[in-house]
Formats: C-alpha cells, sequence, structure tokens
C-alpha cells in the first residue's frame, strides 16, 4: 500500500463527499443528500473533534482515497442499556475508493482507529453497517466484529437499514445465532490454524477451509435450535479462541453437558484464554441447569493439563481412539467434572 494515513481536515470536505458517492454508486437506491442528511460532511474533522473523536484519511497524492472516523459511544445510548456496560467506542465511516479495493488501504485505516481508541480507554469497540454493503461485512467479520443486536431503521431517503457490529478488545462473549453466522469465517481460521499445528479436534490437516466453513456452518444451526452454546474469546482485538458447549443431550441426560471445543489460535496462545474459556463454560453449563459436564482430548497434548490442573477427573482412556495428524493411532482420555449449580446461583443473585 503506498497511501499516507493523515489526520482529516475541515478542507478535505468536497474530496470525502466525493469519496463517499463513488462507494454509495456501487449500491442501487443509496441517494446522497449532504446538506438534508449529512451537513456534517461540510467539517467532519470538527464534527468528530466535537464529540471527542478523531478522522484521519487515506491519500495517493493530493488526492484523498480512503478515511475512517472513531468517537466515544453515544452517552445517551449507553444510559438506555439495562446492565453497565464497558467504556466503548464507535467505529465510524470507514470508505476506500473502490478503484483501491485489495490493497489493505481498509486494513491500515481501521488500524489507526482502533489503536486510537484502545489507547483513549476503549474496552469495546462497535459500528454500524448498511445491511445492502456485503462488502464491507466480510471486512469487519474478518476484523473480529460480529453482529450485535437488532437492525437499526434510518429513516432517510435511501431507506437504509443497519446491522450493528462490536466486538471487545479483550474478554469471552457469548455469541447468539447472528453473532455466531457472523463469525464462522474468523473461527474457520482458527479451526484450520490449530488442526495445521496438531490439535486433535476431530480433523487432519491440511483442513479445506469449504470444510471448516461447513463445520460452523452446522454449529450456527445448533446455537438457532438451542443445542450448542457458543462462546468466543478476544485477545488485542482480535477473535482467537472459542468453545462450544453441547446442551442438546439425551432425554435422560438432562443434567449433562459436554465441551466439544476447545481451541485457541496458535499466535495467542500463553496469554490464559482457554482457562478463561473453560471457566465461562463451565459458568454457562450451570446456567443452563447442568451438573455433570464431559470432555474428552488427546493424551498427552497441553489440553490435558489444563483440565487436570482445573479439577476435571478422568474417567479412562482408550488406546489407539484416533489418528495424530503424524498418521499414527495415539490415545484419548475421557474427563468429567461435577458442577456446584446451587453455589452458583447464589452467586449470580448476589
Amino acid at each position: 500500500m503506498t497511501a499516507r494515513i493523515r489526520p482529516g481536515e475541515d478542507a478535505d470536505a468536497d474530496q470525502l463527499i466525493a469519496l463517499i458517492g463513488a462507494c454509495w454508486a456501487l449500491y442501487p437506491g443509496i441517494r446522497m443528500d449532504v446538506d438534508g442528511e449529512m451537513p456534517e460532511l461540510r467539517a467532519l474533522a470538527s464534527y468528530y473533534a466535537e464529540a471527542s473523536g478523531r478522522l484521519w484519511v487515506a491519500e495517493d497524492g493530493c488526492t484523498i482515497i480512503g478515511m475512517a472516523a472513531t468517537r466515544p459511544h453515544d452517552a445517551a445510548d449507553a444510559a438506555r442499556d439495562a446492565t453497565p456496560q464497558p467504556p466503548a467506542w464507535e467505529i465510524c465511516r470507514v470508505y476506500v475508493h473502490p478503484l483501491h479495493h485489495g490493497l489493505g488501504i481498509g486494513h491500515a485505516l481501521l488500524d489507526t482507529v482502533e489503536a486510537h481508541a484502545i489507547a483513549t480507554g476503549a474496552a469495546r469497540l462497535l459500528l454500524w453497517s448498511d445491511t445492502r454493503f456485503a462488502r464491507a461485512h466480510r471486512f469487519y467479520e474478518k476484523r473480529s466484529y460480529v453482529r450485535s443486536g437488532p437492525i437499526r431503521v434510518l429513516h432517510d431517503i435511501s431507506h437504509s437499514l443497519e446491522f450493528a457490529y462490536a466486538k471487545p478488545v479483550n474478554g469471552i462473549e457469548l455469541l447468539d445465532t447472528a453473532a455466531a453466522a457472523s463469525a464462522e469465517y474468523r473461527l474457520s481460521d482458527i479451526l484450520i490454524a490449530c488442526v495445521a499445528e496438531g490439535a486433535g479436534v476431530s480433523f487432519l490437516p491440511p483442513l479445506a477451509p469449504a470444510t471448516a466453513r461447513g463445520f460452523w456452518k452446522r454449529t450456527t444451526t445448533e446455537v438457532a435450535a438451542g443445542n450448542q452454546i457458543l462462546l468466543c474469546g478476544w485477545v488485542d482485538g482480535m477473535l482467537a479462541g472459542t468453545a462450544t458447549l453441547h446442551v442438546g443431550t439425551a432425554p435422560n441426560q438432562p443434567h449433562r453437558a459436554e465441551v466439544q471445543k476447545l481451541l485457541v489460535h496458535p499466535d495467542a496462545r500463553r496469554r490464559g484464554l482457554a482457562r478463561a474459556l473453560m471457566q465461562r463454560a463451565e459458568q454457562e453449563a450451570a446456567r443452563a441447569g447442568r451438573s455433570l459436564l464431559t470432555l474428552d482430548t488427546r493424551a498427552g497434548h497441553a489440553a490435558e493439563r489444563l483440565y487436570r490442573d482445573m479439577g476435571w477427573q478422568e474417567a479412562g482412556r482408550i488406546p489407539g481412539y484416533a489418528l495424530t495428524a503424524e498418521g499414527t493411532l495415539g490415545d484419548t482420555v475421557f474427563f468429567w467434572k461435577k458442577l456446584d449449580i446451587a453455589s452458583d446461583a447464589m452467586n449470580r443473585s448476589r
């Protein structure tokens, strides 16, 4: 990428309006009325500065080819939330001229605004994207944002509807069906990387992307049916790990749940994420009224040491249960753990 990123100025107004117009022209039905609906574009740098935010642009020579901004999340919106929320910043107006797509400019702009928001105290990042902007959705999902909450109606001349996307900078969240669907590509990347590292999670390397995505699409379906709890963990703004908890057990096992997948991207290991995901999985199982958890793992794997350290009990092992990445047969260890549901309910009521 040869573009230069610099702070935006009010004097950039004409070029910013032209940039947005070029991006919107790709989508029939979207109309621009600057003075009627977006007068802030006439002095956009001041607009964000007055909201304690910042605007950046990407230049190729003297021509602006990209833009992005960030500001603290609207205090009025935060006040309407039912529960206290961590400090959140909104990512705004991320645009790259269509002639410059695919060159990394969008990533560089988003890196810039995310870094500023995080340095200023953001613990959560959120944004809105028109439901027609399918390319943008793939971009944000690649950057570890997931769908969050209901669609917003703007009541503008373009009859716009917007998806909400969000992610924590660090932390673990339970994903609903829409969020799970939007995380499928990033979760596929994690699964492929873990399998390549030799993880004993039902697949062998090299794992084809289509196979990985098929697995997570099935997981989304199970989330929608209420049979699966999907937890995801972020490290430094990147979706880096996941744990799945199967609660669609047989009629004679309503008290049991099974931890089926615990995955942490190799680049994010030794940060405590696997332990945090397991702790959250146990909490969610207790909330679901499950007093017995089970799982299995490859013998000798780092996960086995983690489970033992967290108080899981070995039920037994089966020699030569599954193929390893090297093509040999490896042993599998089965674990169980009892949960104190009464204590968990008491802690949540305090």
